[in-house]
């Protein structure tokens, strides 16, 4: 059974999702390609990789997306952030609980401008362009204006930019707020900074790695 309210929605969703799952063992081998020539380093995401994923549609696994919005519904989350939205899949599981909890809005954040262009789309198609505040460009900067107290944090991207981010959005969690990171235990090591981040007493995260595939971190303000 779908979290999701809206049978339209989630139709929509699972087509997308089936585009993200089919290209997976092709992109697969590619990285695993270049693994095995040593052209990859995990402190950086390079320029080849990024020329090749710049039209890729990654999307969050349905499982984690829908642990995602039912994370939102508990939180009554009203401002969510996205960091790292590709198509917009599961930018639109947040925004459905973010309606269903009465209002509010996600800012999500994508570099490529091919994706970006995608999610818009996506999210029109959706009905959603009213509660969705997509930035486009490099998060450093995008992420530089937050207004108001923030509930939830998504983060699905390159593990470098994670604490960029996080600099960014830390100072406006609110106590209570969640923050969940993707792949922390297969991009463990590409991790290393997260963790040292969630380490440091003054950020006042606590966390624990929950038992989805790939591993799902999921931390809280306290």
């Amino acid at each position: 059974m779908s979290v999701l309210a809206d049978p339209k929605l989630q139709a929509r969703i699972d087509a997308l999702q089936a585009q993200s799952q089919a290209q997976e063992a092709e992109t697969g081998r590619w990285f695993m390609e270049r693994a095995q020539k040593g052209e990859l380093s995990w402190e950086r995401f390079d320029e080849t990789s990024h020329r090749y994923m710049a039209d890729k549609l990654v999307a969050l696994e349905p499982a984690k997306a829908e642990f995602c919005h039912l994370v939102c519904r508990a939180l009554r989350a009203a401002r969510v952030v996205e960091v790292g939205t590709s198509y917009g899949v599961s930018t639109l599981y947040l925004a459905a609980a973010v309606r269903e909890n009465g209002g509010g809005t996600v800012i999500a954040t994508e570099y490529e401008p091919a994706k970006a262009a995608a999610a818009r789309a996506n999210f029109q198609a959706a009905g959603f362009g009213d509660l969705i505040d997509l930035r486009e460009g490099d998060l450093r900067e995008t992420l530089k204006s937050l207004d108001g107290p923030v509930d939830f944090v998504l983060m699905d991207i390159w593990t470098e930019m994670v604490v960029p981010a996080l600099e960014l959005i830390g100072p406006r969690l609110r106590p209570g707020a969640v923050i969940v990171a993707d792949n922390t235990v297969s991009a463990r090591r590409g991790y290393d900074a997260f963790f040292d981040y969630l380490a440091d007493p003054k950020n006042r995260l606590t966390h624990m790695t929950l038992p989805f595939e790939g591993g799902l971190e999921m931390c809280v303000r306290v």
